[in-house]
C-alpha cells in the first residue's frame, strides 16, 4: 500500500482546489473541480469561486453553465449539470422522504411526494415561477391543500425531494425573489438523472479527485449525512476497481483516484498561508469533524450556531484560525492564540 503524510495530502488538495494557485479559469471549471460549490449563501459561493480565479457564479447560473439546487446534505449548491444530475440521483436513491420520521415531521406521504413530482412538472412546463406562484398553482388542487404551509416554508423541506427527483431547480432571480423552474427547460445541457450506479462512478471520482483520500463513509457524510445503505455505498467503491487506489495516510486508510497517486507522492508544502471565505468547500468536503484538518477543540469556532461555517485561515493546508472583517480590516484569530502569520499574500489572493 502507498503511504503518505498529511503534509502531502494537504499540499495536493490545495493545488487541486485552485488554492495554491488561483487559476480556476471560470466559475463552471471551479465548480466542476470542487464537485459543487455551497450556495446557501450566494455571496459565499461568489467568494469561494473568485479566490480560485473563477468568474461570477451568478453569470454562470444565468446561462445554465451551472445549476443551483438542493444537493449535498440538503443544502443549496451550484454545480455543473452533469455533477448535479449525478448528485441528485444518489441523494434521491436514499428515499429519505419515505421514512416515517420524515413523514411525521412534514406531513407529506410518499404518495404526496410522487403526486407533487408530476404536478410540479406540469406547472413548470412553460416558465419559472416564484415560490408563492408555484405553491398557489399546486394547492389550487384540493388534494394538495394540506401541504400549503410546508410548501411555503423558507427551508423548502418538502420541495427538496422534488429537486432530488429532477422535477425542479432554482431559476433566474426575479428582482429579489427566487424562482423555480424545470431543469430540462432551464439548463441547455441538462442530461436528466442517470441511474444511481452510473451516477456513483462520476460523483465518487469527482469527490476523491478534490478531497481524497477518503472512505465510503466520509463520502456519504459529505453527500447525504450518512443516509445511503452501507452495502450499496461500499459496492459502488468496489465497482471502481483499478480507477481508485487505497493509500495509508499516517495510519488512516482511504481511497484516491489512481491517476493522482504520483501527484500525491510528489506533493510538497511550502509555507502556504491562505484565507478562505465562509462555507468553503475545502472545509465542507472532508467535513468539520476531521480532526486532522481542524483541531477538535476548535471545531465549534468553525462550525457555529445555525449551521454557519466561519471564514478560516489556512496554514500549510490546515485550518489554524478564523478571520472576520472589522471596519474594513481583516482580523484573524489563531486557535493557539499566537500572532497571525503574514497575510499579505493571502489577502492578495482573496482580492483577485
Amino acid at each position: 500500500m502507498v503511504t503518505l503524510t498529511w503534509d502531502q495530502v494537504f499540499a495536493w488538495r490545495m493545488a487541486r482546489q485552485f488554492i495554491t494557485d488561483a487559476d480556476g479559469g471560470s466559475a463552471a471549471s471551479v465548480a466542476r473541480r470542487l464537485a459543487g460549490v455551497q450556495a446557501q449563501v450566494a455571496s459565499a459561493a461568489e467568494t469561494a469561486v473568485a479566490l480560485r480565479g473563477g468568474g461570477a457564479v451568478a453569470d454562470a447560473l444565468d446561462i445554465g453553465a451551472l445549476v443551483k439546487t438542493w444537493a449535498m446534505r440538503g443544502t443549496l449548491h451550484a454545480m455543473t449539470p452533469s455533477h448535479a444530475a449525478a448528485a441528485l440521483s444518489l441523494i434521491g436513491s436514499a428515499r429519505t422522504w419515505e421514512k416515517p420520521s420524515w413523514q411525521k415531521t412534514f406531513g407529506a406521504s410518499p404518495a404526496d411526494i410522487a403526486a407533487l413530482v408530476d404536478a410540479v412538472g406540469d406547472v413548470l412546463a412553460d416558465q419559472p415561477l416564484t415560490r408563492d406562484e408555484l405553491v398557489d398553482a399546486i394547492v389550487a388542487e384540493s388534494r394538495f391543500a394540506h401541504l400549503s404551509d410546508t410548501l411555503r416554508s423558507g427551508w423548502g423541506t418538502v420541495l427538496k425531494p422534488l429537486a432530488w427527483q429532477g422535477a425542479l431547480c432554482h431559476g433566474p432571480m426575479r428582482g429579489t425573489k427566487v424562482t423555480f423552474g424545470s431543469p430540462g427547460q432551464l439548463i441547455p445541457k441538462w442530461p436528466g438523472l442517470p441511474d444511481p450506479d452510473t451516477a456513483a462512478r462520476e460523483l465518487i471520482m469527482a469527490y476523491l479527485g478534490a478531497y481524497g483520500p477518503a472512505t465510503p463513509e466520509v463520502f456519504d457524510a459529505w453527500l447525504s449525512r450518512n443516509s445511503l445503505r452501507k452495502t450499496v455505498l461500499r459496492g459502488w467503491f468496489a465497482d471502481l476497481g483499478d480507477a481508485i487506489t487505497e493509500v495509508d495516510v499516517e495510519g488512516r486508510v482511504g481511497w484516491v483516484p489512481t491517476e493522482f497517486v504520483d501527484d500525491l507522492v510528489n506533493a510538497k508544502l511550502d509555507g502556504v498561508v491562505r484565507l478562505l471565505g465562509p462555507f468553503d468547500q475545502y472545509v465542507l468536503g472532508p467535513g468539520t469533524a476531521d480532526s486532522v484538518l481542524i483541531p477538535t477543540t476548535a471545531r465549534k469556532l468553525v462550525s457555529r450556531a445555525a449551521g454557519w461555517i466561519s471564514p478560516v485561515v489556512l496554514v500549510d493546508g490546515r485550518v489554524a484560525g478564523t478571520w472576520e472583517l472589522v471596519d474594513g480590516d481583516v482580523v484573524a484569530s489563531m486557535f493557539d492564540n499566537s500572532n497571525p502569520p503574514p497575510l499579505n499574500q493571502a489577502l492578495a489572493t482573496l482580492g483577485k
